[in-house]
Formats: structure tokens, sequence, C-alpha cells
């Protein structure tokens, strides 16, 4: 039986896990196995760049986090190598890991599990998510669509200015 301290250390790091989870707006496991240290090293520079808490956790542990949390739909993914990524934003840990996935190949680094906001995704919800636009794309679309008429107004205006002979010349100011 394990002493009361190695007892109250494990229970430290459930409660810090569950903390973390508790905060994240969304997370992925993630099965590592195959990928080496520079590779890790670029994929930790990446989340980090994005805020994204990225670490090798314990699956025991983890599995009584979640469940503390009641994320436990995850349960069946904590076997084998685990790493966990959180972040405040919801979906940025989905894409930059899908991203190093596909460029690693499914055998060398996949994804086990996503969850956003609390609830725990299926693989097909996982992807269609994935393939969504990041947050800047969609406010650079709803930029441009809300630019298109004024852009539009100006180029209008400018091809009746020119058609009426170019812009009126411009008053010389009263010499005192």
């Amino acid at each position: 039986m394990p002493s009361k301290a190695i007892l109250s250390e494990k229970q430290a790091i459930v409660d810090a896990l569950a903390e973390r989870l508790q905060k994240a707006q969304g997370g992925v496991l993630v099965d590592y196995r195959g990928i080496n240290v520079a590779q890790d090293t670029e994929l930790r520079r990446d989340l980090r760049a994005e805020n994204v808490e990225y670490t090798v956790v314990k699956n025991t542990l983890t599995r009584f986090a979640m469940d503390k949390v009641g994320l436990s739909g995850l349960d069946d993914q904590l076997n084998g190598t685990t790493s966990l990524a959180t972040s405040d934003d919801a979906l940025a840990p989905l894409y930059l890991l899908k991203k190093f996935s596909e460029k690693m190949g499914a055998d060398l680094f996949n994804i086990k599990g996503v969850f956003v906001e609390g609830k725990v995704l299926t693989d097909a919800e996982a992807a269609e998510l994935s393939d969504l636009p990041n947050k800047d794309a969609l406010y650079s679309r709803v930029l441009g669509t809300m630019l298109a008429p004024i852009s539009s107004l100006a180029v209008v205006l400018n091809q009746v200015v020119e058609q009426k002979g170019g812009a009126p010349a411009a008053e010389a100011p009263a010499a005192e």
C-alpha cells in the first residue's frame, strides 16, 4: 500500500489537473508515441505561441481528474502514451494538433479525444470543427463582407468622376 505522502502527492496532481480541465475551454488528448525530440520541441514552441498548455500526463491520474470534472467520456482513450493540450481558446489546441498530426502521419502522432466547453466530442464532431476556419480567418471574412459595399461605392464614384472629365480643380488659396 502506498504511503500517505505519495497518496497526498498524487491527490494534489489530480486536483491540479482537474482545475486545469475545469478552466480550459477546449482540450485534446494525443498519442505522441512516434515523434522525436526535435519534433516535440517544434510542437511545443508552436503550441506555446498560441497559449496552449501541453504536457505529458499519467493516464490513471488524468482519468481521476476527468471523472472529477465530468469528462468521463474520454476514459477509454486514456491508455498508452498520452499528452494533454488545453487552452482558453476552445479550438486552438484542436487546430494546431490536427495540423501537426497531418504533417507527422497518424501512425506517429494521433489525436485520441477532444473536449470543448465541457463536452466530449465524437470523432466526427471533432473532424467537423477542425475543418472550420480559425477565428482570425472568420474575422477577416466578416470584415471583408462589411467593407465590400464601401469599396464598391468608392469605385463607382471614381468612375463617375472620370466620365465627367476628372475632378474639379482645387481653388488656389487667396494671397494676402
